[in-house]
């Protein structure tokens, strides 16, 4: 009986598979906020080095991973393919059920991912300094190992309601000699007009961004790093799904159903783009996007060109957004409280290529618990989802012998304290009120 496939380090994937040339009506390009025309490399190559604007707006289905990127990622990659056997059983289900688990990373989840790629490219061009927001404090932990790797500083604005639930995050990152300021910050003119108008705010990444993009803009020794949303992510992220797909050839097996958390996208998208070339041949793949229905851009969303940030500072994009001055709940899975979706996430959904479903965290943190008692690992909230939407998936119809393939995009040793109030009781449900998304999507930009 299979119970995981690793492949070894001479098979892991020396190209990044780009699937913007095979979306179906493509992307819209990014738009200059001032001009309103699309927005070319030159501008952005003020908080960008021109390596990761030339994958942001690349036509070639492969690139190649420099070896120097290689080296460092085969530190924990290629990561398992693990078949849940256990969760099967408890679910009394006929579906066959695996993950991709991307847990075994030095930071417990899939963002070094991009963010050994994005440190590699930034100290190629002779940054000495990169800037960042974090929402549940993953991507900042994993730039900060990326730039200790690279010899880069690290400043990190974390999203406020995350900087007091996760401290443990906090640590990693100055173990890895990051600097690490909760946003809004008095760091930052954005931060503190918005402490002046809200002190007591939760924050937002849509704040954290605006922040670390006016640190990278006003000093010449620094750029500005994005863990999810944009292309050259989702293209790093790649390499999640062509492992897959070589290890669920070595099982025998092509999977039915796709599912993985949205946030920003990067993690879903990672698992799932490489699959879209055979579901445009005519493989039947059901793609499915868990997102949370305290911040649904998707399900309750609007597709426009909007701000990713709360000043207004960023190109364009056009995507799946609630506004860009939307401030979600402080939810416990932090990394999935964003207003807007990728672009090339959204374009799947545009073209009903991915099914969108929206969850609550109580049902998400239940799945979680039975996860880890069946498969023997603890999920971190945002992967809670994922589980949440592969037992959807597979308790449908319990005869039903589909084969289902889900991301498990990072562990959660370091979320105890939001399991301690799941168990206290003190976690509840939230749909964000309708009205409130309204008034929040009133103020998208008039294209």
């Amino acid at each position: 009986m299979i119970k995981k496939i690793v492949l070894r380090d001479d098979e892991m994937p020396t190209q990044w598979y780009n699937v913007v040339p095979d979306l179906p009506n493509g992307l819209q390009p990014p738009l200059d906020p001032e001009t309103k025309e699309p927005m070319g490399p030159d501008k952005l190559a003020a908080v960008f080095p021109m390596g990761l604007l030339e994958q942001e707006m690349s036509d070639q289905r492969f690139i190649d991973i420099p070896e120097e990127v290689l080296e460092v990622l085969k530190i924990w990659r290629p990561s398992p393919l693990v078949r849940a056997h256990n969760l099967e059983k408890a679910l009394n289900t006929k579906a066959k059920i695996f993950f991709k688990n991307e847990g075994v990373s030095p930071v417990g989840s899939h963002k070094p991912n991009s963010a050994v790629a994005q440190a590699f490219y930034n100290k190629k061009e002779g940054v000495k300094r990169l800037a960042t927001e974090t929402g549940a404090g993953q991507w900042g932990s994993a730039l900060s190992l990326a730039t200790s790797k690279f010899g880069l500083e690290c400043k990190v604005y974390m999203v406020r309601v995350s900087f007091d639930q996760k401290p443990y995050r906090k640590s990693i990152m100055q173990t890895f000699g990051a600097d690490v300021i909760p946003s809004p910050s008095t760091d930052t003119n954005t931060g503190r007009a918005i402490l002046e108008k809200m002190p007591d705010t939760p924050g937002s990444l849509g704040i954290a961004i605006s922040e670390a993009l006016e640190d990278a803009a006003t000093r010449d020794d620094t750029k500005y790093a994005l863990g999810s949303v944009l292309n050259h992510v989702i293209l790093h992220q790649s390499i999640i799904g062509l492992e897959a797909k070589k290890q669920m050839e070595l099982a025998g097996e092509f999977p039915d159903v796709i599912v993985g958390c949205c946030g920003g996208g990067s993690n879903f998208a990672g698992l799932a783009v490489p699959y879209v070339p055979d579901y445009l041949e005519g493989k039947k793949i059901r793609f499915v996007g868990m997102e949370p229905a305290s911040c649904p851009s998707l399900t309750g969303g609007k597709l426009a060109y909007d701000f990713g940030d709360v000043a207004q500072t960023t190109p364009l994009l056009y995507m799946y957004t609630l506004g860009h001055d939307f401030i979600p709940p402080g939810i416990h899975a932090g990394g999935l409280r964003y207003h807007g979706m990728a672009p090339i996430v959204s374009a799947m959904v545009r073209e009903n290529i991915v099914d969108p479903v929206k969850v609550h965290q109580l049902e998400c943190f239940e799945a979680g618990v039975l996860f880890a008692k069946t498969e023997g690992i603890i999920p971190a909230p945002e992967t809670c989802h994922a589980i949440r939407g592969a037992i959807i998936e597979a308790t449908k119809d319990l005869n039903d012998p589909k084969t289902i393939l889900f991301n498990f995009s990072g562990h959660g040793l370091i979320d105890m304290g939001s399991f301690d109030r799941y168990y206290a009781g003190e976690l509840k449900d939230y749909d964000y009120p309708e009205e409130e998304i309204a008034k929040s999507m009133a103020n998208l930009p008039k294209i």
